[in-house]
């Protein structure tokens, strides 16, 4: 039978790749990179405490203490995720959607190294060679096209980069915060951990952006339709991330999450028509060579 985390993280995945071409819309009904990452947390919070008190209430055990390693890992969790996310946001206006992407799936390495030193948790032999596919993918992925002049340290090469090293970095502290709940319920400690992460970046952007960008929260309450659907999308594929992270190591489920790599060229086609070139191509290939390895081992 097929594990929890497997089907809980393909569909995290599936939800991502749909928030992120939302959230890249975003930056032309008149957004800033911050309104744009922004619009992620803050409809996304009230959506995020109303499943936990839910589940608290339903579970009738009453609400679980939350200690200090908690809240270290929650905040070092969502301090890195707002900042992946203006990186990524930034990103996409340097390369298309699928490679801009897939610069931030250098995360899985660094997630797979600081995972076993924080919390513990190690790969077998197998499960590096997952891991090592996939970055093989993500070079073929992010060398820029001949033509075009650039070389593979560019600017988005350095965006992705750090966008990728603090999603992994977000993904440790969301493990290591749901790991903290003392509740057996996978979906409570999820949403709870979700719940207090997604208010903590509310408050935290909100405030950077009242003292940075002056009136672009009011523009990002206008605009509540689009940025709605990326707060709604945010909310409901963090929950898998979360209910994924509570059932198994961070590396393993971002590794198969890479699948929304292949989501993102099939919207990057379609919905943007950008072209992919073969060596895009070839490096899907290799990441999907790692996610069927992922997925074979669970």
């Amino acid at each position: 039978m097929m594990p929890l985390w497997i089907p809980v993280t393909l569909f995290a995945a599936t939800v991502q790749a749909i928030r992120f071409s939302l959230q890249k819309r975003l930056k032309g009904i008149g957004l800033s990179t911050g309104g744009a990452t922004f619009s992620r947390f803050f409809f996304a919070a009230p959506l995020a405490a109303l499943a936990a008190a839910v589940l608290i209430w339903a579970g009738g055990q009453g609400m679980p203490a939350l200690g200090a390693r908690f809240w270290a890992f929650a905040v070092a969790g969502g301090i890195s995720q707002i900042l992946a996310t203006f990186f990524t946001v930034a990103l996409f206006s340097q390369r298309s959607f699928a490679v801009g992407i897939a610069f931030t799936k250098t995360e899985t390495v660094q997630v797979a190294l600081f995972s076993g030193l924080i919390l513990g948790d190690h790969l077998t032999g197998w499960g590096w060679l997952a891991v090592l596919l996939g970055v093989a993918g993500v070079i073929l992925l992010s060398h820029p096209p001949r033509a075009s002049g650039e070389t593979l340290f560019n600017r988005g090469t350095l965006l992705g980069l750090a966008a990728g090293a603090l999603f992994g970095i977000s993904a440790i502290g969301y493990r290591g915060a749901t790991l903290e709940i003392a509740r057996d319920d996978p979906l409570l400690r999820a949403a709870l951990a979700l719940a207090c992460v997604t208010t903590f970046q509310t408050l935290a952007m909100g405030a950077w952006l009242r003292w940075r960008e002056p009136g672009e929260i009011t523009r990002v309450a206008r605009a509540w339709r689009p940025t709605g659907l990326v707060g709604l999308a945010g909310v409901v594929g963090s929950f898998g991330w979360f209910t994924a992270f509570t059932l198994e190591n961070a590396a393993y489920v971002r590794s198969l999450g890479q699948i929304d790599l292949v989501l993102s060229a099939v919207i990057s086609v379609i919905w943007f028509h950008e072209r992919l070139r073969l060596a895009e191509v070839v490096g899907m290939l290799l990441l999907m060579a790692g996610i069927v390895l992922i997925v074979e081992m669970g």
